[in-house]
């Protein structure tokens, strides 16, 4: 909310605006402009690890910004693609968890649903726990691969065949595997009963039905779920890519919701978040981006 006429915004605020703006310029995110207005829906297929993001900030400003309203779905990236593919969910933009996603909606053999894509933000992949649990004590104290592997703990991780992060799960734990010689720690990568949605792991840990599960730092961050780091040996990351869908509904909303998220205030809103910003890349087919998102997106 803007401060009220006459009145002096404190330091610490404005240091937070500077160190924003900064970080902004440096990767690559465009300066803010007018932004577009329009009325109607804009409707966003996100995924999961996005969910507290989308719906408590990035929605409501950019609606308040621009008069559109955000109507989101998410999901596990590779279960957006399918749905995509399939006809059941229809959007106007696609962000995703993983770079390689978008390659499922390119090409007429997966419907030409993508022609580019533009990667704008990293998070990487750590251990949240609930600090209610019995466990909680143990993952403050002892190496996380030791923590999973005790006797009772409900570890939560979503499908690698839905969810580029239920990969990342795996990769973790197999690589844990080898550097501690623990057979017990692979075993976790086969068995099913600790597979969960993406859009449900964070609800069944804050209602007490997992002591832990493999989040995303910018997810953990949102929800106020305390997290261990898997430390330098074992750095996974979700890689953020954001496209206007072909056969958009609304093409003008999608326009405004993409320079609106990769503009300064959108760049705020996602530091604050916990996400960090990376230069913003376009691959694919540039010729293919629209005119009013090459300044954004820095295409010629």
């Amino acid at each position: 909310m803007p401060a009220p006429t006459g009145s002096r915004r404190p330091w610490p605020a404005l240091a937070a605006v500077a160190l924003t703006t900064l970080v902004a310029s440096l990767v690559g995110i465009a300066p803010a402009a007018a932004a577009p207005t329009g009325s109607g829906p804009v409707n966003v297929l996100y995924a999961g690890s996005l969910s507290t993001l989308m719906m408590n900030s990035v929605g409501p400003a950019f609606g308040a910004a621009t008069g559109y309203t955000v109507q989101g779905f998410s999901a596990g990236s590779d279960a957006l693609a399918s749905q995509i593919k399939g006809g059941i969910e229809k959007g106007d933009v696609f962000i995703s968890a993983s770079p390689a996603v978008n390659a499922e909606l390119e090409g007429s053999a997966n419907g030409n649903w993508v022609s580019w894509d533009a990667t704008f933000a990293v998070s990487p992949l750590e251990i949240g726990y609930s600090p209610t649990s019995s466990f909680a004590h143990a993952f403050k104290t002892k190496p996380w691969w030791k923590v999973i592997t005790e006797a009772g703990i409900q570890l939560g991780r979503t499908d690698p065949a839905t969810d580029p992060k239920g990969v990342l799960a795996v990769d973790a734990l197999d690589k844990a595997a080898r550097v501690d010689k623990d057979p017990a720690l692979r075993a976790i990568t086969t068995s099913t009963t600790n597979v969960f949605p993406e859009e449900t792991l964070v609800g069944r840990l804050q209602a007490g039905q997992l002591d832990a599960g493999f989040f995303y730092a910018v997810e953990a961050s949102a929800a106020r779920i305390p997290t261990v780091s898997l430390g330098p040996k074992f750095q996974f990351e979700a890689t953020y890519t954001i496209t206007l869908l072909n056969q958009a509904p609304d093409e003008n909303a999608a326009i405004a919701f993409i320079n609106y998220l990769l503009g300064t205030k959108g760049a705020t809103q996602l530091t604050r978040a916990g996400l960090k910003l990376t230069k913003v890349t376009v691959s694919g087919q540039k010729s293919a981006v629209p005119t009013a998102l090459r300044a954004t997106l820095h295409v010629k």
